[in-house]
């Protein structure tokens, strides 16, 4: 937990395009609500939250997957993370580590996070802070929803190239 701030699960709730910029953004869904919390992220790190949720594998390890071996060889536990705090349009998360009996932060940028909690079935946890702070989206509100332009992630996976992963 962070010291004593709030902090609210979420799950993914999918990954779609900003129509202005065609940059992927990952909605990440209150559990306990309707408001989602778009986090705009870079093309990779859209592909590697993609093929986890997708279940893609590749013949090599990428980043991620390279990240979650070297975890799990040295018997770390990724205990959860949490989208902390947003400055200047920027998110920040910390990716809580397990090792030994001893809890360690590490600064991450929230796609990462996302990627390495996905990999390791860990909880996403977002600070009620950031929640407060953000523009999020109400899932229940219909012209929310068509300003987003909603794509859902069959649709997403199916503009994948082999090269993305690459």
């Amino acid at each position: 937990m962070l010291d004593k701030e709030r902090i609210i699960e979420v799950k993914i709730e999918g990954l779609i395009l900003d129509p202005m910029t065609n940059m992927p953004i990952v909605l990440l869904k209150n559990l306990e609500g309707n408001k989602a919390l778009p986090i705009w992220v870079g093309v990779y790190e859209a592909n590697a939250i993609a093929s986890v949720l997708e279940d893609i594998s590749t013949p090599r390890p990428l980043t991620h997957e390279l990240i979650n071996n070297i975890l799990s060889g040295m018997r770390v536990n990724v205990e959860r993370v949490v989208v902390n705090d947003l400055r200047e349009n920027t998110f920040y998360a910390l990716i809580f580590l397990m090792q030994n009996g001893s809890l360690v932060k590490i600064d991450s940028r929230p796609s990462d996070a996302i990627a390495i909690a996905l990999r390791h079935k860990a909880p996403i946890f977002v600070s009620e802070k950031v929640f407060e702070d953000a523009k999020v989206v109400d899932l229940e509100d219909q012209e929310s929803l068509k300003n987003m332009e909603k794509k859902n992630l069959k649709d997403w996976l199916d503009n994948l190239s082999p090269k993305d992963f690459v």
